[in-house]
C-alpha cells in the first residue's frame, strides 16, 4: 500500500481550511455591517396649504360689462353714443376675465390635491425610514446569532464526524487491499489466458497445415492409383516406374506446397480482406482481355476480373495453390513466370498482374520476367506488380523476412527504373496501405518547465522517423507497353 497521505484526511483538512477563511469573511463583513451608522432621515415639511383667499373676490368682481341705463334727451343719446364706442372693448375684458377666473377655479383642486399627496408622501418616508432603522437593528442581532448556533451544531455532529471518518479509512484500506488481491489475480488470469491464446493460435495452425496436407495426400493418392491402373500389368514394368508416375523427387515438393497454402491463410490475411485490397486495381483493367495474373495464389484477383466480365487466366508455380484455384473454377496453370511467357505470342496478352510475386524472383529472372512481359503485352495494355516495400521498417522486419521464400527487396526506385529500362513507356510509383497512426512514433506534447527548443528538435526527429520507418507496407508499379 502507498505511504502517502490519507486521502480523506487531506480532504478534512482542506475543509477545515476552506472553514476558517469563511468564518473571517464573515466576521469582518459582521463588523463591517455594525460599524455603519444610518443618519436620520432629514425631511421637508408638507408645502402651506393653496392661497384661496381672493377666489371669492376675484369671481364676483370679474364681470366688467355693465350697460348704462336708458335716459332721454340730449344726455342719453350722449349716452348711447359713449357705449358704443366703448362696449367692444369691455366686453373683450370681459371675456379676458371670464377665462382667467375659470382657469383659476379649475385649477384649485388641482393644487390642494398636489399639497395633500406631497404630505402624505413625506409621511409616508419618514415612516419607512424609521421600519429600515429597526429592521437593521434586528437584522444585526440575528447575524450576530448565527456562528453560536453553527457551533453548537458542529459540536454535536464533531463526534460522529470522527467515527464516520475512522470507519471511513478502516473501509477504504481494506478496499485498498481487495484492489491489490484482485490486480494480483486479474494478472494471473490474464498470464493463462494469454498461454491458452497462444495455444489455440498455435493448434489452429497445426490443424490448418494437416488439413492441407491431408488434401495434398488424397489428392496425390488418387493420382498414383490413376497411374497404377494405366500402366498394363503383362508389360511386366513396377507401377512406380510407369510411364507418367512421379519420382520421389518429383513428389516432395508437391507434398510440401500445401505449408506455403497455410502460410498464405495464416499471415497474408483471409480471401476477402485479399479480394478488398485488389479492388483498386480492377480500374486499371476495364476494356481489357486476355488478362494473366502471375503468381495468382488463391485466385482472389481472379474472381475479381471474372465478377467485372474481364476475361483472365492465372499462373502459379505452387501446385496447391493451382488446385485450390482450379477447385474454384478459375482457368490456372501450373509453371514459372519465364518458361510460360515464351510460349505465348508476341503482343497476346491484354494486360499483367503481379501482386508479391517479383521479391521472389533472382535479379537475373526478374530482368528476364520483365522484358518477357514488354514483349507479350498489347501496345497500351497494362501492368502492375506489387510488392513489399522495404523502405519501410515494418514492412521489412514484419513481413519480408518472415517469409522463407522471398529472394530480393526492391526498392520502389529501383523496381521503376527496372520497368521503365525493359522498355514499357510509362511507370509511376503507387503506395499503399499505410502503416496505422498509432502504430507511428508519437510527438511530444509542450509541456509546464519543458524547454521548447527540445521540444521542437524532438517532434522533428520522430518525423524523420516516422518517414523513413512507418510509412507505407505495400507499393505498386503502374506501368503502360509501348
Amino acid at each position: 500500500m502507498s505511504n502517502g497521505p490519507d486521502p480523506l484526511d487531506a480532504t478534512l483538512l482542506r475543509l477545515q481550511q476552506e472553514r476558517a477563511t469563511a468564518d473571517t469573511a464573515y466576521n469582518d463583513a459582521l463588523t463591517a455591517l455594525d460599524k455603519v451608522v444610518m443618519r436620520p432621515l432629514d425631511a421637508p415639511a408638507a408645502p402651506p396649504p393653496y392661497d384661496e383667499r381672493q377666489i371669492t373676490p376675484l369671481n364676483q368682481s370679474s364681470d366688467v360689462l355693465v350697460a348704462p341705463a336708458a335716459l332721454g334727451g340730449l344726455k342719453g343719446r350722449l349716452a348711447s353714443f359713449v357705449w358704443r364706442l366703448v362696449a367692444p372693448t369691455l366686453q373683450k375684458q370681459a371675456a379676458l376675465n371670464s377665462l382667467l377666473v375659470d382657469h383659476v377655479n379649475r385649477n384649485v383642486a388641482v393644487h390642494r390635491a398636489t399639497q395633500a399627496a406631497v404630505a402624505d408622501t413625506i409621511a409616508a418616508v419618514q415612516r419607512h425610514v424609521d421600519d429600515l432603522a429597526v429592521f437593521r437593528n434586528r437584522l444585526l442581532l440575528y447575524l450576530q446569532q448565527i456562528t453560536p448556533y453553527v457551533d453548537t451544531r458542529d459540536r454535536d455532529s464533531a463526534g460522529r464526524a470522527l467515527v464516520v471518518n475512522a470507519l471511513v479509512n478502516h473501509l477504504a484500506d481494506d478496499q485498498a487491499k481487495r484492489a491489490e488481491s484482485m490486480a494480483a489475480r486479474e494478472a494471473r488470469f490474464e498470464s493463462r489466458v494469454a498461454a491458452l491464446s497462444a495455444a489455440h493460435d498455435e493448434l489452429r495452425t497445426l490443424i490448418g497445415v494437416s488439413q492441407q496436407a491431408s488434401l495434398t495426400m488424397k489428392r496425390e493418392l488418387e493420382r498414383l492409383i490413376a497411374a497404377r491402373g494405366d500402366a498394363h500389368p503383362s508389360a511386366g514394368v513396377p507401377p512406380a516406374a510407369a510411364p507418367g508416375a512421379a519420382s520421389a523427387s518429383a513428389f516432395a515438393p508437391a507434398l510440401d506446397a500445401y505449408k506455403y497454402v497455410g502460410f498464405e491463410d495464416e499471415f497474408r490475411g483471409s480471401r476477402a480482406t485479399i479480394r478488398k485490397r485488389f479492388e483498386s486495381y480492377l480500374p486499371y483493367f476495364d476494356g481489357a482481355g486476355d488478362v494473366l495474373d502471375v503468381g495468382c495464389g488463391r485466385g482472389e484477383f481472379l474472381e475479381l476480373l471474372q465478377a467485372r466480365g474481364i476475361s483472365a487466366r492465372g499462373l502459379d508455380l505452387n501446385h496447391e495453390m493451382v488446385e485450390v484455384c482450379r477447385a474454384a473454377g478459375l482457368d490456372v496453370a501450373e509453371g514459372d513466370a519465364v518458361s510460360y511467357l515464351e510460349t505465348l505470342p508476341d503482343a497476346s496478352l491484354g494486360g499483367l498482374f503481379a501482386a508479391q510475386v517479383v521479391e521472389h524472383l533472382q535479379p537475373g529472372y526478374l530482368l528476364r520476367f520483365l522484358d518477357l512481359a514488354q514483349q507479350k503485352l498489347r501496345p497500351g495494355v497494362p501492368i502492375v506488380l506489387e510488392t513489399l516495400n522495404p523502405a519501410c521498417w515494418v514492412a521489412f522486419f514484419e513481413s519480408y523476412i518472415r517469409d522463407i521464400t522471398h529472394v530480393w527487396p526492391l526498392h520502389p526506385d529501383t523496381l521503376r527504373y527496372l520497368v521503365l529500362a525493359s522498355g514499357f513507356t510509362a511507370a509511376r510509383i503507387e503506395y499503399r496501405s499505410p502503416v496505422p497512426q498509432q502504430d507511428k512514433l508519437q510527438a511530444l506534447a509542450a509541456a509546464a518547465g519543458a524547454s521548447p527548443d527540445l521540444v521542437e528538435t524532438f517532434n522533428a526527429n520522430v518525423e524523420k522517423l516516422n518517414a523513413r520507418m512507418f510509412t507505407y507496407l505495400d507499393y505498386a508499379i503502374v506501368g503502360k507497353n509501348a
